[in-house]
């Protein structure tokens, strides 16, 4: 759940997104920016949060009215081994270190449903955080690290599967399944497409994150839709989009066990009475054309 500190929304001093060149984190900053919120948006390139002196150059960077947000990241497309995770955890610790030297107004942190055990029933914010992975762990034991470093409130958003146009992590969901028929004119299922997920469209994650720096809460939050559907049905939908026929096409399965995915979504409703979720055929639709004016 998320506590408001700010009952009446309030435009933060200056955000400071890290982690501003990836597909969250540039649609962000174009948002912050079309808001009129003063913004630093730092990626990789102006500071690599891995090197050596990286928290004070941060620290340097930061002021005390400032709200945080941390998307910096390896994602898992890049690697959920050993490696990666010392490496987020680097990250993070970069981080850590910034904040003890200067304590902003505000800090947000991207997480991940992956947190969660693919075995867990109904999931809510109350649901046991039991990674199944190092890349579930790198996101909890970050969020641990953040909230053991810093006095400023924390808002800890975890996210489902995201979409849109210009996500590059190529993750099995829309966007997979989109560019799949675009360049193949087919899309391969894993088995028969049983697996049940949430697809939340980057937009509405932004909309959110909006709505938290607002109203400076702090808590955790499931960033999610609460409507799941299995890839069987998602990938009809998507072929749907294309004006010639697209072949779905299912697989044998060889000992994948078929998992489920489903979130109560009563937290964001309680925390944010007037937001609506962008359907997800609207959603779809609108990533649809905007691949397609991508091209």
């Amino acid at each position: 759940m998320l506590i408001h500190l700010s009952a009446e929304p309030e435009f933060p001093a200056r955000v400071v997104v890290l982690g501003a060149r990836g597909f969250i984190g540039r649609t962000i900053v174009g948002a912050l920016h079309r808001a009129g919120i003063a913004t630093l948006p730092v990626n990789s390139a102006d500071l690599d949060l891995t090197t050596d002196g990286a928290d004070a150059r941060l620290a340097g960077m930061l002021d005390p009215e400032d709200t945080v947000i941390m998307l910096s990241a390896m994602t898992p497309d890049k690697g959920r081994g050993l490696q990666a995770f010392l490496r987020n955890i680097h990250m993070a610790a970069s981080l850590c270190s910034a904040l003890a030297k200067v304590t902003p107004a505000h800090v947000i942190y991207f997480s991940s449903d992956s947190v969660y055990p693919m075995t867990t029933g109904l999931i809510t914010e109350a649901s046991c955080a039991e990674p199944e992975d190092l890349y579930g762990m790198m996101h909890l034991v970050r969020e641990m690290m953040i909230k053991s470093a810093t006095k400023a409130p924390i808002a800890v958003l975890r996210c489902t599967l995201v979409y849109g146009a210009e996500d590059t992590h190529n993750s099995y969901g829309p966007n997979r399944l989109r560019r799949m028929a675009h360049q193949d004119g087919q899309i391969t299922l894993f088995g028969q497409g049983e697996e049940v997920r949430d697809h939340i469209l980057v937009d509405d994650v932004v909309a959110l994150t909006l709505l938290t720096l607002h109203h400076r809460s702090k808590g955790t939050l499931n960033v999610a839709t609460g409507q799941s559907i299995n890839y069987a049905q998602l990938a009809q939908r998507v072929a749907a989009l294309f004006d010639k026929g697209i072949e779905v096409i299912a697989t044998e399965r060889r000992q994948n066990t078929i998992t489920f995915r489903h979130f109560d979504v009563t937290a964001i409703h309680k925390a944010f009475p007037t937001f609506t979720f962008t359907p997800l055929d609207k959603g779809l639709a609108k990533a649809h054309a905007e691949m397609l004016s991508l091209r």
